[in-house]
């Protein structure tokens, strides 16, 4: 093999590892940290602001996949949907991957340098630590998809700072929508390894929730869209945002659908369908913000 195919393949493994071939968890990731920006901003984000949360959500992403394998590299090689990550296949040793982890955290760190204050400095310490600490939940914390929405929502309150340099209610209300919304959806995804979670002694909300885990995760859902409402009305939203909401709702009632079966390959696919839920509530804060501008 040549030295070019060498470094090819190299780099495909990095990529695997970074689950840059699987976008969900970007976008899960992203469009809480766009209903932000824009609400923060009144509907008029800067673009360098834009382009520095886009960019630092797919970096810190990558990262969190990263050390999620390390913490998971004895867990993974048990599971039949892990086996064949990189790290559990000995294709990528530990040392490779907490450097690349390193690299990818000091590349988010650089990002933020132009619009860096001491509060937003020290809300991305609380993010970093939350990143790097979300895959050791699963030892000792019966929902760690709880914790996994505050480290996929933190971005909320860095978008804040970095374009209102300060923290109000809304803040609070966006992140504990987004911390429901983790739930309900990271409890599909877990439906999905139930199974082989009760073999290798992992905690999740799917195994917590037990027989009521169908409620619960349509529970979540309803919370979720009852504090965006909330949101929605404090801020004055109208006519487009109550349809973004209301075409998320619909969605959720299509996840119900698919899950209550409790079919593994159903709950992936509602799991992944989380992407239209998060991207109509954005559709609908866009449109209310252009309609605002509009007339």
């Amino acid at each position: 093999m040549t030295t070019l195919a060498l470094i090819k393949e190299r780099f495909d493994l990095y990529e695997k590892l970074m689950r840059l071939d699987k976008p969900i968890g970007t976008l899960l990731l992203m469009w809480p940290t766009l209903w932000a920006v824009w609400i923060a901003s009144d509907g008029r984000p800067a673009g360098m602001i834009l382009w520095i949360f886009i960019l630092g959500t797919v970096l810190m992403r990558s990262a969190g996949c990263v050390i999620n394998d390390y913490a998971d590299r004895h867990f993974d090689p048990h599971v039949e949907r892990t086996k064949n990550r990189p790290i559990a296949a000995g294709k990528i040793r530990t040392r490779e991957a907490i450097a690349l982890f390193f690299v990818l955290v000091i590349c988010s760190f650089l990002l933020i340098v132009p619009i860096l204050t001491p509060l937003i400095f020290g809300l991305a310490v609380i993010a970093l630590f939350l990143a790097a600490s979300y895959p050791f939940t699963k030892r000792f914390f019966d929902l760690p998809q709880a914790y996994l929405g505050v480290a996929f929502g933190f971005g909320i309150p860095l978008a804040f700072a970095a374009t209102q340099g300060r923290l109000p209610e809304t803040t609070w209300w966006l992140l504990a929508a987004n911390i429901f919304w983790a739930l309900a959806y990271d409890t599909e995804y877990a439906l999905v390894d139930r199974e082989d979670d009760i073999k290798i002694g992992i905690k999740t909300s799917a195994l917590t929730f037990g027989r009521f885990d169908i409620a619960a995760i349509m529970l979540c859902y309803g919370i979720t869209l009852a504090l965006l409402a909330w949101v929605g009305w404090r801020l004055g939203f109208e006519t487009f945002y109550a349809l973004g909401l209301a075409a998320a709702a619909a969605i959720a009632g299509y996840h119900y659908m698919l899950i209550r079966g409790r079919d593994r390959m159903k709950c992936f696919k509602a799991f992944l369908h989380n992407n239209w839920f998060g991207a109509a509530v954005f559709a609908g804060i866009v449109a209310d913000y252009g309609f605002r501008a509009w007339r």
